[in-house]
């Protein structure tokens, strides 16, 4: 056992390190963004009224409006990694690995653009009369048949990772949160999730998308107010916070206090895996979501898509970040989670806590919803359709197993899936850019309604 889990470490490394994964998904994104000339960063605010329109029902083909699915997408990204993958980011990287979190969101906003055009436009409608999409698809309806094979091991991996990353991890966290705080059993948490999240997804991608549209803005604004409350009370710190995230970036961070300190590198490794993990652009898991939407416009769905690393990680991540540096705690030597608790009880003595316990609650139910459903397609895709009422009552399972079990390998082996599903979804988004670029180019040309 010992030799496997040096072998899971070892492989988790390679696939995270600093000449693999990382570089790739940095070098797409940067790719598609020259591609697109830039489109994502010039047409954000047309891409914001696309999203407010897309609240209306219609009568296009879809199960779910435009709205709810980048909702639905949002459910599974807004998660652990806006409060303890950004200050995990801040202990190993120091203040600057934030602003190469804000980069590598800035490039993953055409890299998600791309994965939502293509989830529309090679989306097909299975035996139940649901549209299904993501990257599996994309690759067997946009690649051939000589490329199913790539399309089915995106398929495992997914189906494999959402387990980890989207369920047994996100169970464990809050139980242990709500233990150390509340000192609420493990078994309980566990049982009351299972129970709670069974009652939304047993109903399938409609009752997902209806409870991650109420849910996602509401959790969401109410931590962003949490946030610049704390902001408010600290305003004369912010400045230099905000100079810190900058400077940092390109001289390291000196070692004060409980910080080791850090160089140009350790911010700029920290900076971009952190801000993988929290948007998931390239990994291929939110096409899947956007594949469902009303819609008969892959142009407008993709620019609705682009919209999750700026709402993800470019205002939530921030938030937290300026919290944990203006209220002084960023270098106490705590990390992760513990970390952000720290900063809003500082911040915010008594009710602060209470943030950040009850957004991961919040967080991390809304990203057991969405990944069941990404996990759900994946397996459909390679089992079909009856595989669905079998992979719901294994995923509640796993709910509770994952409150009450150490997951110490799993971490790890979530970590391992994740980067192998993004392979396949990248090597698609090359190949199939051509038809990104050229069906931008001809909708473009036309006004976006």
């Amino acid at each position: 056992m010992e030799r496997f889990q040096e072998l899971i470490h070892t492989l988790d490394s390679y696939i995270w390190g600093e000449y693999l994964l990382i570089p790739l998904l940095t070098l797409v994104g940067v790719y598609l963004t020259i591609g697109l000339r830039a489109m994502p960063w010039r047409r954000f605010p047309q891409a914001l009224k696309q999203l407010w329109q897309g609240r209306l029902k219609d009568d296009k083909e879809g199960d779910i409006s435009p709205f709810q699915a980048l909702m639905t997408e949002l459910s599974a990204t807004i998660g652990t990694g806006n409060i303890a993958g950004v200050a995990t980011a801040i202990y190993f990287g120091g203040p600057g690995a934030i602003f190469w979190m804000w980069v590598i969101a800035l490039f993953g906003m055409a890299t998600k653009y791309a994965e939502g055009l293509l989830a529309v436009k090679y989306r097909e409608v299975d035996s139940l009369g649901q549209h299904v999409g993501g990257p599996m698809y994309y690759i067997k309806n946009g690649l051939g048949k000589r490329w199913y094979w790539l399309g089915a091991i995106f398929a495992f991996f997914g189906m494999c990772a959402a387990f980890g990353i989207g369920n047994m991890v996100q169970s464990n966290s809050l139980a242990d949160e709500l233990h150390t705080t509340f000192a609420i059993p493990l078994w309980v948490t566990g049982v009351v999730l299972a129970t709670l999240a069974g009652a939304v997804i047993l109903g399938g991608i409609k009752r997902i998308a209806e409870v991650a549209g109420k849910l996602v803005p509401l959790m969401g604004i109410a931590y962003f107010t949490g946030a610049l409350i704390i902001l408010l009370i600290h305003f004369k710190q912010v400045p230099h916070a905000l100079a810190m995230i900058v400077t940092d970036a390109f001289t390291g961070t000196a070692a004060s206090g409980g910080f080791a300190g850090a160089t140009i590198w350790m911010a700029l490794r920290w900076g971009f895996a952190r801000g993988i993990f929290s948007n998931e652009a390239g990994l291929g898991s939110t096409p899947i979501a956007h594949a469902a939407a009303r819609t008969d416009d892959p142009v407008k769905q993709g620019m609705i898509a682009m919209l999750g690393p700026l709402i993800d990680t470019l205002i939530i991540c921030t938030m937290t970040a300026l919290v944990i540096i203006t209220t002084g705690v960023w270098n106490s030597g705590e990390t992760g989670a513990p970390l952000s608790s720290l900063a809003f009880n500082t911040g915010l003595p008594g009710p602060g806590g209470y943030i950040v316990s009850f957004g991961l609650m919040i967080f991390a139910f809304t990203t057991i919803l969405g990944w069941s459903y990404y996990g759900e397609r994946c397996a459909e895709y390679l089992f079909g359709t009856g595989i669905i009422l079998p992979y719901r009552i294994a995923w509640l399972i796993a709910v509770i197993t994952g409150a009450v079990t150490k997951l110490n390998l799993v971490w790890t082996l979530a970590d391992v899936m994740n980067g192998l599903m993004a392979m396949p979804n990248l090597i698609a988004l090359l190949l199939l850019s051509p038809v990104v670029f050229s069906m931008t180019r001809q909708r473009l040309r036309k006004a976006v309604d």
